[in-house]
């Protein structure tokens, strides 16, 4: 079963998350090959990476809204996207219009030419009147101009200047486990680590969106967060330990070994993980309401002129494969004031 477990070494101002998508993940991918929509390989583990890197960030964050990460560019996949909700309800598609080598890597997937993204976007909720999500846009690439290989390395890269806080992000994903593991800096130290608050659970950090509000450290403080990137040294050893975890371990291992491979000689608290209605897992939030209104926003002459030249409109779901279709009568009856309406046929596949 799918599941997320916070942790914070106490005493130390670091905290950590590990998240292993397992039947949820699985279930993407079954739907995408019922929907006879297999992605490449390399699409399909970058997709996995991103699932677990934005369940991480959804969870890290504490946002009413969705969280939505995005890498877009100029290779084969002009797009990837994965959403979770604030109940970790996940879902991830991609735009592939190229072939993808067996061994592609990030750059040969988003960012041939130097114009890959990364971006991040915390939409509310319940948006107040005039209020815009937030955004916050990365190249794939480091401070050097390098080509960036690795989401992590990108995410890693978008949370140091986000957040000021120094953030290591091991990612890994195959057909059947799709896992991240995250070491975050805490800006304090002693009293201010969670550790000191008897059944606190993580605070809040990260970006703004526009209108909202998030627990944020005091201006004096946050320079002292600046000075402190790169130099804490309880947070440098562990992000270091944390660094000799391999792809195939993440994979394989369960999180009690996980935990315990890695930091069996730090002061390790953890809470109780969240699994089941309360954990990760995979929800579309697509209906055929949805698409109706998508497709009212076509315009009737356009939608009759489908009808008349392929019988019916049909409408697959990027997301989760579901496919949706509207033959005359339902056409009808979307341009049709809902008091005037005869039952639809309410084909769904």
């Amino acid at each position: 079963m799918s599941e997320l477990h916070k942790f914070i070494f106490e005493g130390l101002p670091v905290r950590g998350m590990l998240v292993r998508l397992t039947d949820s993940w699985q279930e993407v991918l079954r739907r995408r090959a019922k929907a006879r929509d297999v992605f490449p390989e390399p699409v399909r583990h970058l997709m996995g990476e991103m699932a677990a890197a934005a369940t991480l960030m959804q969870a890290n964050i504490k946002f009413n809204g969705a969280l939505i990460l995005q890498v877009f560019g100029d290779g084969p996949v002009k797009l990837a996207v994965a959403e979770v909700q604030p109940d970790l309800a996940f879902r991830v598609t991609s735009k592939v219009i190229g072939e993808v080598a067996a061994s592609a890597r990030l750059e040969a997937m988003l960012n041939v030419h130097g114009k890959g993204r990364c971006a991040i976007t915390l939409d509310p909720k319940d948006k107040l009147p005039g209020q815009q999500a937030y955004q916050g846009v990365v190249p794939l690439h480091g401070n050097h101009r390098e080509p960036l290989q690795q989401l992590s390395d990108v995410l890693e890269h978008y949370m140091l200047q986000s957040e000021q806080l120094d953030t290591k992000l091991i990612l890994a994903a195959n057909d059947q486990v799709a896992a991240g593991l995250l070491i975050q800096r805490l800006p304090l130290e002693g009293a201010g680590n969670l550790g000191g608050r008897a059944g606190a659970g993580p605070s809040q950090a990260g970006p703004t969106p526009s209108g909202g509000s998030t627990a944020q450290p005091a201006r004096g403080q946050s320079f002292l967060n600046e000075d402190e990137i790169g130099l804490n040294e309880a947070y440098n050893r562990i992000a270091h330990l944390a660094a000799t975890l391999t792809r195939d371990e993440l994979l394989s291992l369960d999180v009690d070994s996980v935990l315990r491979r890695l930091f069996w000689e730090e002061p390790l608290l953890r809470f109780e993980p969240l699994v089941g209605a309360t954990g990760p897992r995979f929800a579309c939030t697509c209906s055929r309401e949805r698409v109706g209104q998508m497709l009212r926003s076509l315009g009737r002459d356009e939608i009759d002129g489908i009808v008349v030249e392929q019988g019916r409109v049909e409408i697959a779901c990027d997301f989760c494969g579901t496919q949706y279709h509207f033959d005359a009568v339902d056409v009808g009856e979307l341009f049709t004031h809902a008091l005037n309406q005869p039952p639809s046929s309410g084909e769904v596949h």
